[in-house]
Formats: C-alpha cells, sequence, structure tokens
C-alpha cells in the first residue's frame, strides 16, 4: 500500500508543479512583463544581495504572481527566494 502513496505524491507534485508554473506564465502576462525583463531584475537582485550577503546564485528563484484580496483587488507579487549563506560584516559599529 505505501507503494501506491509513493506514486500518488509524484502525481501531486507534478500538477502543484505545473499549476504553479502556469500562475506564474498568467501573472507575467497579465502584467506584461517578458521572461526576460524577470530575468534582468533577478539580476539585478542577485547584485544588490550580494553586496550584503553570500548568497548561492544557483538556488535563487525569482517568480510574479498574482494575488487577489477582497481589500486591495487584484495585484502582482514579485517573490524572491534567495537562499544565504553569511550575512556579510560591511560597516558594523558599536
Amino acid at each position: 500500500m505505501d507503494l501506491f502513496k509513493f506514486f500518488t505524491k509524484d502525481e501531486v507534485n507534478s500538477k502543484d508543479i505545473a499549476r504553479e508554473r502556469l500562475k506564474m506564465v498568467l501573472a507575467q502576462d497579465r502584467t506584461n512583463i517578458s521572461p526576460q525583463i524577470l530575468n534582468m531584475l533577478k539580476a539585478n537582485i542577485i547584485e544588490l544581495v550580494s553586496g550584503y550577503m553570500e548568497i548561492d546564485e544557483g538556488g535563487v528563484r525569482v517568480q510574479l504572481t498574482r494575488n487577489t484580496s477582497v481589500r486591495r483587488g487584484a495585484t502582482s507579487e514579485l517573490v524572491a527566494n534567495i537562499p544565504i549563506r553569511k550575512v556579510k560584516n560591511i560597516g558594523k559599529t558599536m
């Protein structure tokens, strides 16, 4: 029986991944931001954050998502997941 759960879990993960990709494509389409612009934003974010922290550049994920709330209506959000290795000791004075 555990064998069936193992295969079901993979299907759910694939479905969830496809759903997230579709949401990202729809959000990019609605905000009229091309993949090239999103890649440029990602590069700029990496450059900026790297000045303050050591990060895993290969693990950086930047997404444009669509959020709908009752109070604000539909908004687009830029979400960046940045794996931080260590914070640099820049200008700490105490």
